[in-house]
């Protein structure tokens, strides 16, 4: 599909994504979402560190399938091989980034300089680009220069810290969150200042800007409310395992057959659930009066209510509580997820065309955003290695066969 073929209120930006793995690339895939043309530069070779993360299949004729860490972040993009390293390589992607709306990357400060592909000698060639650097740490501080994936930083921002069971339950101690929340929040945030500086550019400057996303930064904002409580009061929050960060009781329950969570906190809620569970003792109960109460005494609360929970059967409490319109739902695997039917309606999944087989459909992950006049588009499915390297080069940069082929003999795509 060429640029002019795009749909989406995005249609019409070019996007050079050099990012890796996962947060950088995450970002470019939400503007390729939205419709931007999204040119995806990798090491010719190896490629994207992604491509060999995660798990990895093939189909039953053999053909191979993009990893798991690849194929979630990098639809809606053209792969294009580019050996930085070498002159012939830094210039290409100068002559691109003349052309370019947006640039992600998300090397250590100071590497793109080297190559004369930092934003300062870009912005020179094209004032109107919006230069995005993706880093754990950001363009300054004395820990910019320091290397870091998603753990460190749910460790170093003290979210490990506040998740997880207590030290005195079982298991207790630190966790790290399952999925890599900061990096897909980092993407997310990413785009939101991406979006930024192209309004400023188009509406007030006419001139780009240079976005500086650090991963340490969104693992600190992402607490919220846990980092602003410590903020207002000193106290350090304890770790709660699955309790709510509002009112209480809001935690898992283990009914006879599985586990079911329950959010009950506002009072009308809790009025429902108590009704529900057929203990108007804890109505009257001036320990439970509320949710503060309840959240101070809450294991008195639990030793009334855990044994009425056991009793039920998951199904029949979760649809009870349903029509008592309390907050809950079992605690599904991945398998229940994805055969719920609301997650069916709203389309949590999308199936595409696996590049390197025609007869295979890849199931991805949809895009949350929802629009009701310029919705997202699946256009292209993560792409094989430097599978468009040719119709990217020729298309912007009008090289011919000839120029091609020297450059792939030079190995610098």
């Amino acid at each position: 599909m060429s640029t002019g073929d795009r749909i989406g209120p995005l249609a019409g930006l070019v996007v050079l994504d050099l990012g890796r793995v996962l947060a950088a690339p995450w970002a470019g895939q939400i503007l390729g979402d939205l419709g931007a043309d999204v040119i995806k530069v990798e090491r010719p070779t190896t490629g994207d560190d992604a491509r060999s993360y995660g798990a990895t299949s093939r189909t039953a004729d053999g053909a191979e399938r993009p990893s798991t860490m690849f194929a979630c972040a990098n639809r809606n993009k053209r792969s294009l091989t580019l050996d930085l390293a070498k002159p012939e390589g830094a210039m290409l992607l100068r002559r691109l980034g003349a052309k370019a709306d947006v640039l992600i990357e998300n090397f250590l400060p100071g590497t793109m300089a080297r190559f004369g592909l930092d934003y300062a000698s870009l912005a020179e060639l094209n004032p109107r680009l919006v230069y995005c650097s993706v880093t754990g740490y950001g363009q300054n501080g004395p820990y910019r220069d320091r290397p870091g994936y998603d753990g460190v930083f749910q460790a170093e921002s003290g979210l490990m810290e506040i998740t997880g069971l207590p030290d005195d339950q079982p298991g207790g101690g630190p966790m790290k969150t399952g999925p890599s929340m900061i990096d897909v929040t980092m993407g997310f945030v990413s785009v939101i200042g991406i979006l930024s500086a192209l309004s400023h550019r188009d509406r007030v400057s006419g001139r780009g800007q240079h976005v500086d996303s650090a991963l340490l930064d969104a693992a600190v904002v992402v607490q919220s409310s846990i980092l602003q409580e410590y903020l207002f009061t000193g106290v350090q929050p304890e770790r709660k395992g699955t309790e709510g960060n509002g009112g209480q009781p809001a935690r898992i329950f283990a009914c006879r057959d599985r586990q079911v969570y329950i959010s009950a906190g506002h009072q009308g809620h809790y009025e429902g659930l108590c009704k529900v569970l057929a203990l108007p003792e804890l109505l009257d109960d001036p320990r439970f009066a509320t949710g503060r109460l309840r959240a101070a005494n809450r294991k008195a609360w639990a030793a009334i209510a855990e044994p009425v929970i056991a009793r039920w059967k998951s199904e029949d409490l979760v649809r009870a509580l349903v029509a008592a319109k309390v907050p809950c739902t079992p605690v599904n695997d991945y398998q229940s997820l994805l055969e719920d039917p609301h997650v069916r309606h709203r389309g949590a999944t999308t199936q595409m065309v696996n590049p390197a087989s025609t007869d295979d459909r890849l199931e991805l992950i949809s895009s949350p955003i929802r629009l009701s006049e310029t919705p997202v588009t699946y256009r292209d499915p993560p792409p094989l290695l430097g599978q468009h390297s040719e119709v990217v080069l020729t298309g912007m940069l009008q090289l011919g066969p000839d120029e091609i082929d020297g450059l792939r003999r030079r190995q610098v795509i």
